[in-house]
């Protein structure tokens, strides 16, 4: 018959140590107890093989050790390298992070959220597909949530790692019009129920500004979906001899897309990302890309929230800045008439 051997409890760890259990409780957790008496207990519970109920350290604690991590759509390529890497930062700190996909659409996003904070989370990370809903203003009443990319509605979250999106769609059209482009496709993942975007406003002024030509196209953050809305604007004869893309993933369905059309990047054709995901240098030719600095992000956004639940908050905004990356999907047009 196999050994089923009980749990041992925290009562059995204070009559080895004689000490009440409240004390071994508190020299467990390493509070108002000395660093001998922590030693003590911490060496009777590894001989007895004590660990600690999770559920029951979470009521007595009120925490769950758990960080919800909301993402917009984990068919974008940067999202997903995103998610892995903030899972092993919050674990370096003792954290769970419980990963939810909202799939790129915004309802589900806000219901996502909702099942977040009702499983009782202690904060959330979230890169929001909607900022503008009036629903973050009241979740963060109720949870700390730390939100990455644009602020949200209100300006209620605890903290925000913000990305200078203005500067990077500066740097983006700066680059393709110095190269001579007039004529630029703009591909986006923002929904028609999500019009305001910072980084999607911030297109339209500066076209202004630089005398660009530019058509905004909603693409989905997948590669199949991407690939078929560039088919959709490169197949006409009027086609961008440019095209900006706001993920990288939509850049590579540029590229797919191009090349089923018997279009040469950069040749008739020049391609612009907005993440460099670590792919987007290995690609023929390789991508011309927006650099938010993932690890940056990474480090930022973990810190944030755990020093909003630890009721240590030091920075409530954090600006990222970015940088291009200028690479050879990017060149100057071809001559009019040219194939």
């Amino acid at each position: 018959m196999a050994d089923r051997r009980k749990r041992a409890t925290i009562r059995e760890v204070a009559q080895a140590t004689g000490l009440s259990p409240a004390a071994v409780s508190y020299a467990l957790r390493g509070i108002q107890t000395s660093e001998e008496t922590q030693e003590r207990v911490r060496a009777a519970a590894a001989e007895l093989g004590y660990e600690a109920h999770p559920i029951a350290r979470a009521l007595a604690s009120g925490r769950t050790d758990m960080v919800g991590l909301l993402c917009g759509s984990l068919e974008d390529y940067w999202q997903q390298s995103l998610a892995a890497r903030i899972g092993r930062a919050l674990l370096a700190r003792d954290r769970y992070a419980l990963l939810v996909d909202a799939g790129g659409d915004p309802e589900q996003e806000l219901r996502l959220a909702r099942r977040l904070r009702d499983q009782r989370v202690d904060g959330l990370i979230v890169q929001p597909l909607d900022p503008s809903a009036a629903f973050w203003a009241e979740l963060a009443e109720t949870v700390p949530v730390v939100s990455i990319g644009d602020a949200l509605a209100g300006g209620r979250a605890q903290s925000e790692v913000v990305f200078d999106n203005r500067h990077g769609v500066t740097l983006a059209l700066e680059h393709l019009r110095a190269l001579g482009h007039r004529h630029v496709a703009v591909l986006t993942p923002t929904l028609t129920s999500t019009p305001d975007r910072p980084a999607d406003v911030h297109v339209e002024a500066e076209a202004d500004r630089l005398g660009l030509r530019v058509e905004v196209v909603v693409a989905p953050q997948s590669l199949e979906g991407a690939t078929g809305a560039a088919a959709r604007t490169l197949g006409r004869a009027d086609r961008p001899t440019a095209v900006f893309c706001f993920s990288d993933v939509i850049a590579y369905g540029v590229y797919a897309a191009a090349r089923d059309l018997g279009l040469d990047v950069p040749g008739a054709l020049s391609v612009c990302g907005y993440d460099n995901h670590p792919m987007s240098r290995l690609l023929t030719p390789p991508l011309t890309t927006v650099d938010w600095n993932i690890e940056g992000i990474v480090d930022d956004a973990v810190r944030l929230v755990v020093d909003v639940i630890d009721g240590t908050p030091r920075d409530r905004r954090v600006v990222r800045e970015p940088t291009l990356r200028v690479r050879s999907s990017t060149a100057r047009p071809a001559p009019p008439g040219a194939p």
